[in-house]
C-alpha cells in the first residue's frame, strides 16, 4: 500500500472515533479525544517516535535528531473537529507528518534536527467557544483566565483538562523556547475550491486572515407565550434574529469581509415560553485587521442598539481576537522550491480559515501547504482528499525536510 493510500485510510479510520453515533464530533478533552490520541499515538510509535500527552492535552510525537543543539522542526495540525465533521480537516496534517517520519526512517535519512509531530487538542473551539487552546500553550501565550471558561454543561476548561490527564498547574511546561524551534510547517486540506479550479494538487499559503469570535448574549425576561402582551415583552429571540441579519448585511456590503453566526440559542427553549435569554456566536474575518476591527465595532454598536430598543441587557464576550498572520518568507520559499522540484506548477493562495499556525506564529516562523479537496468542501461529512494528492503533498514535505536538513547540517 502506498503512503498516499495509508494517509487516507488512517484519516478515515480516525473519523470513526467520535463522541456522537452516526456523525463525527470530537471535542477538546473528551473520551473520544482520548481514544483518538491512543490511535494516533500508536501510529507515531510504529514510525519510531515516542508519543506523549503534554500539559495542555496535545499529543506529541518526537523523532530525535543527530545534533541535540540543532533544534526542532514542528509539524502537525489538530485532532479535534467541528460537529458533524469530515475526515480530513486537521487529521490530514497529523497523519501525513507521521507518514513523513516513517518514510525518513524506511529510507535511512538522518537529520541534524529533531522532528516533533503535534496533534493539537483544540483548534476548532467547539466545546468552549475559544480556539487554539492547545497551540497557544505550545506558543507560551495561553491566558490562565481561559481555565474558568465553561462548556454547555458547566464544566470548566480546568476541570476538563484535569479529567483528560493534562496539568493546568503545569501548563507552562507545554511551551517551547523560541531559540530551540526551527519553525512550524502545517499541511492542511485547502477548505476551498481554488486548487481544484487550478487543477493543482497542492498550493503554498501566503498568509492567514485575522478572525474575531464573540459570544453575544441578550438577557430579557422569560414568560408565558399566551399571557404576556407583545408590547410588554422583553423577548431575547428577536434580538438574536436581528444581530444575525446585521452580520449578513454588513458582510455583503464590505469587500472581503466574512461574518457568520454558525451557532445560536434561545432559553429556556420551549415553544410556549418567551425567550429570556438569546445567544449568538459571531465569527468575523478579514485579511485586513483594520477592516475587521471596524466591522466588529460596528456590530457591537448594532447589538447595543438592539438591546436598548428591546429593553434587554447585553453581554459582549470576545472569545477570540487574532490578527492576520504572515507566513515566513524563507520557509515558504523552501516549500515553493520543493513543489517546483517535483514539477508542480506554482500556486500561492491565502487562507481565510484559521489554523494552529496563527498561535504558533507568536513562537516561531510558520509555513503552510494546502492540499486540494473535492468540491472545496470542508466542515462537512463529504469532505475528501485523494490518495494521489496526499502522496504529492508528502513528496513536497519530504523534499522540504531533507533540504532543510542539508542546509542546517
Amino acid at each position: 500500500m502506498s503512503f498516499g493510500d495509508v494517509i487516507v485510510e488512517r484519516c478515515c479510520a480516525l473519523a470513526g472515533v467520535s463522541e456522537e453515533p452516526g456523525r463525527l464530533t470530537r471535542r477538546y478533552a473528551t473520551p473520544a479525544m482520548t481514544r483518538a490520541n491512543a490511535l494516533v499515538g500508536s501510529w507515531m510509535r510504529e514510525a519510531g517516535m515516542t508519543a506523549r500527552l503534554d500539559a495542555a492535552g496535545n499529543l506529541v510525537g518526537r523523532r530525535p535528531g543527530l545534533d541535540p543543539d540543532a533544534g526542532t522542526l514542528l509539524l502537525g495540525s489538530h485532532l479535534d473537529t467541528v460537529r458533524d465533521a469530515g475526515a480530513f480537516d486537521g487529521p490530514l496534517g497529523v497523519v501525513l507528518s507521521i507518514a513523513l517520519v516513517q518514510r525518513l526512517r524506511e529510507e535511512g535519512v538522518a537529520l541534524p534536527f529533531a522532528i516533533d509531530v503535534l496533534g493539537f487538542a483544540d483548534e476548532e473551539g467547539l466545546r468552549f467557544g475559544t480556539a487554539y487552546l492547545g497551540s497557544r500553550a505550545v506558543a507560551g501565550t495561553f491566558d490562565p483566565a481561559l481555565f474558568d471558561v465553561v462548556d454547555d454543561d458547566g464544566v470548566s476548561v480546568r476541570q476538563a483538562l484535569l479529567g483528560f490527564g493534562g496539568d493546568p498547574a503545569g501548563i507552562g511546561t507545554a511551551s517551547r523556547r523560541a531559540d530551540a524551534v526551527l519553525g512550524y510547517v502545517e499541511v492542511h486540506m485547502e477548505q476551498g475550491p481554488v486548487l481544484e479550479d487550478r487543477g493543482a494538487p497542492v498550493g503554498v499559503v501566503t498568509g492567514i486572515a485575522g478572525a474575531t469570535r464573540v459570544e453575544v448574549r441578550f438577557a430579557g425576561q422569560a414568560g408565558h407565550a399566551g399571557t404576556i402582551p407583545m408590547t410588554l415583552r422583553r423577548d431575547a429571540a428577536p434580538a438574536v434574529a436581528e444581530i444575525v441579519l446585521a452580520c449578513e448585511e454588513l458582510a455583503r456590503a464590505t469587500e472581503g469581509l466574512l461574518a457568520t453566526v454558525g451557532r445560536m440559542d434561545v432559553r429556556p427553549g420551549a415553544p410556549n415560553v418567551v425567550a429570556g435569554t438569546g445567544i449568538a456566536f459571531l465569527d468575523v474575518r478579514h485579511a485586513d485587521d483594520r477592516v475587521r476591527a471596524e466591522a466588529v465595532a460596528s456590530l457591537r454598536q448594532t447589538a447595543e442598539q438592539i438591546a436598548a430598543a428591546r429593553r434587554l441587557e447585553l453581554t459582549w464576550d470576545v472569545r477570540l481576537d487574532n490578527p492576520a498572520v504572515a507566513v515566513d518568507d524563507r520557509l515558504t520559499a523552501r516549500l515553493v522550491d520543493a513543489a517546483a522540484g517535483r514539477g508542480l506548477a506554482e500556486v500561492r493562495l491565502a487562507s481565510g480559515a484559521g489554523h494552529d499556525g496563527v498561535a504558533l506564529a507568536a513562537l516561531c516562523p510558520i509555513a503552510m501547504l494546502f492540499v486540494r479537496c473535492a468540491d472545496g468542501l470542508s466542515h462537512h461529512p463529504a469532505e475528501s482528499v485523494s490518495a494521489e494528492d496526499a502522496a504529492v503533498a508528502l513528496d513536497v514535505l519530504y523534499d522540504f525536510t531533507r533540504a532543510l536538513g542539508s542546509s542546517s547540517a
